[in-house]
């Protein structure tokens, strides 16, 4: 990067860290620390909900995700707004009047503690892995990109936050979660504005969208069914999927996971909890649409302008060291006589306008596009090499490509900004709550029950630090997270949310059903999502991971109630 890059970059950073530590002033108990004294307004409870589940993933991640598979993934998202009409209507009122810190304390209120135990330990072990993804995932991609050691960065990364998120705790967490809100949608629009400026003279906008369509990816709506093969259930992104799948996970990260259910409980009333959750629920769909368009706009820019075989140039350096130099070469070759066959294409289409792209133009664009693809693959095939020992994936590299090739300087500075900042967002907001939960539903609980208010704030501040550094080395174990590092998150969640939010349904919905009978409903119905989640990534069945949302909260429900009628009444009676 330039010298501006840098200025920026470094003066970016230091707002959000000095603006962190100037809000941080609170009262030095779990009240101030975690809940911010309960008395944020809803607005910053939005942006604290959107700043928590908009990580560096969702910025970098999603555009490439649209580049190489559409816009389909939108539909992940579908059952959210479902899901936050049945939060405001149900567990908003629930956890406030029982004037919670955690979700998990209502679990003993209703079952036992055994029952709040296990549903915390699972969301400490899952959100203590994904942060560590979420610390590794823009880690990576910097130290691709930039030249710099993964170690260090994924310390720089983690280690910055830190020190506003042990310092201020969640009202620290949520005001520069606001700042960092606005910076993010700031940048993402210009660069969205900069692609369609770049493209050639005459093609704006709805073109190309259009050029986007034309190549299917502009596919939003998707229904899952195969002609001939029926309804495809390990179809990852379709409507049915994101509605259905969606919500029961859009429910159970948001009402269950203490990394959400802490940023509405810093609300000043249940009124003000419930307008923070619902204006998530209009806002999210649209947002994720937006920044998915930004992938489709990326893609059509690159019909236009010579297209890398491979965004993650680390890599090719790495083939190019290696014994399949010669290979590289041809291929590269080979690649850029079918780039500039395409770009011809493409200029004829823009210049007869694309208005109607005609059934020949698209399917002559469609074979070019797949050729490109089958070099692009047999290039993946050499960068796994033994020998060579690289990364298949680049889709995680697409838009960050664009950003060091195409922008400005002083520009550049401010997006990678944005990756940390964004990272920081919901990294800092997951720290707090893996200390809220972990001194509340286990320290007070089973190690020191008589803290006092000095000591629960300065034990506090230590569980933070812990969980930083915890998170940091997980990031340094991480590699090869898959095709998209979004997914690989979801994933992980999709794996714990679906057994922890059947465990809560049982105590919303279910009177009868008592703890013995619940909790092992949720070791079993884990035990399930478990074994359905290896014999998929076996291809001994097909199944989308979003799926086991919902299968995780109806086994647990379901075994929960079978087992309190048929063994603990008889043990009872």
């Amino acid at each position: 990067m330039s010298y501006p890059d840098w200025f920026v970059l470094v003066i970016t950073l230091a707002v959000i860290i000095l603006y962190g530590v100037y809000k941080s002033r609170t009262t030095r108990n779990l009240d101030g620390y975690f809940l911010s004294n309960r008395e944020m307004p809803w607005y910053i409870v939005l942006f604290s909900i959107m700043g928590t589940q908009a990580s560096a993933i969702t910025f970098l991640s999603a555009p490439g995700q649209a580049y190489t598979d559409g816009m389909r993934f939108v539909q992940y998202y579908f059952g959210l707004p479902l899901a936050m009409i049945v939060l405001c209507v149900t567990f908003v009122p629930i956890f406030h009047n029982f004037r919670l810190y955690t979700a998990y304390q209502f679990l003993e209120k209703r079952f036992d503690v055994k029952t709040r135990t296990l549903t915390s330990f699972l969301f400490l072990l899952q959100r203590g892995l994904s942060t560590g993804i979420s610390i590794y995932a823009p880690a990576i991609i910097l130290s691709s990109l930039l030249g710099w050691n993964i170690y260090w960065t994924n310390i720089f990364m983690g280690g910055l936050l830190i020190i506003y998120t042990v310092a201020g705790g969640a009202r620290a967490v949520a005001y520069t979660q606001q700042l960092q809100i606005v910076i993010i949608f700031a940048s993402m629009f210009i660069a969205g504005w900069l692609v369609v400026k770049y493209l050639p003279e005459g093609v704006g906008l709805f073109d190309a969208l259009k050029i986007g369509g034309a190549m299917g990816k502009t596919n939003v709506i998707t229904t899952g069914v195969r002609e001939g093969s029926g309804f495809d259930w390990n179809d990852k992104y379709n409507l049915w999927s994101g509605i259905i799948g969606g919500f029961f996970l859009a429910l159970s990260y948001f009402g269950t996971d203490q990394s959400q259910v802490g940023r509405y409980l810093t609300a000043k009333s249940i009124r003000e909890s419930r307008m923070g959750l619902l204006m998530n629920g209009l806002v999210k769909v649209p947002m994720q649409f937006l920044i998915l368009m930004l992938g489709v706009l990326i893609f059509a820019f690159y019909q236009f302008h010579d297209a890398p075989l491979f965004f993650n140039q680390t890599q090719v350096q790495k083939v190019s060291n290696s014994k399949y130099a010669a290979s590289l070469a041809e291929i590269q070759d080979h690649y850029q006589a079918v780039d500039s066959q395409k770009k011809q294409l493409v200029q004829s289409i823009a210049a007869s306008g694309t208005a109607n792209i005609s059934a020949e133009n698209r399917l002559e664009l469609t074979y070019i596009n797949g050729q490109r693809d089958s070099l692009r693959t047999a290039f993946k095939g050499l960068v796994v090499k033994p020998e060579v020992g690289g990364d298949s994936n680049d889709a995680n590299y697409i838009f960050l490509r664009f950003v060091l090739d195409y922008l400005p300087k002083g520009l550049i500075g401010l997006l990678i900004a944005v990756i940390f900042i964004s990272s920081w967002g919901s990294i800092a907001a997951a720290l707090n709550s893996l200390a809220s939960s972990t001194i509340v539903d286990i320290h007070k609980k089973f190690i020191n029950k008589n803290l006092d208010e000095a000591g629960d704030y300065r034990v506090s501040r230590w569980y933070t630090l812990a969980w930083g550094i915890f998170c940091i080395i997980v990031a340094q174990f991480a590699y090869n997270l898959g095709n998209s590092l979004i997914e690989a998150v979801n994933i992980l969640g999709s794996l714990f949310y679906g057994v922890i939010l059947g465990v809560f349904l049982l105590a919303f919905y279910s009177k009868p059903v008592k703890g013995n009978a619940v909790f092992w409903g949720a070791i079993l119905g884990e035990a399930l999502v478990i074994t359905l989640f290896l014999l998929n990534e076996h291809k001994i069945i097909n199944l989308s991971f979003l799926w086991l949302n919902a299968i995780g909260a109806l086994a647990v429900m379901l075994i929960g109630w079978l087992l309190q009628l048929f063994l603990f009444n008889k043990r009872a009676a």
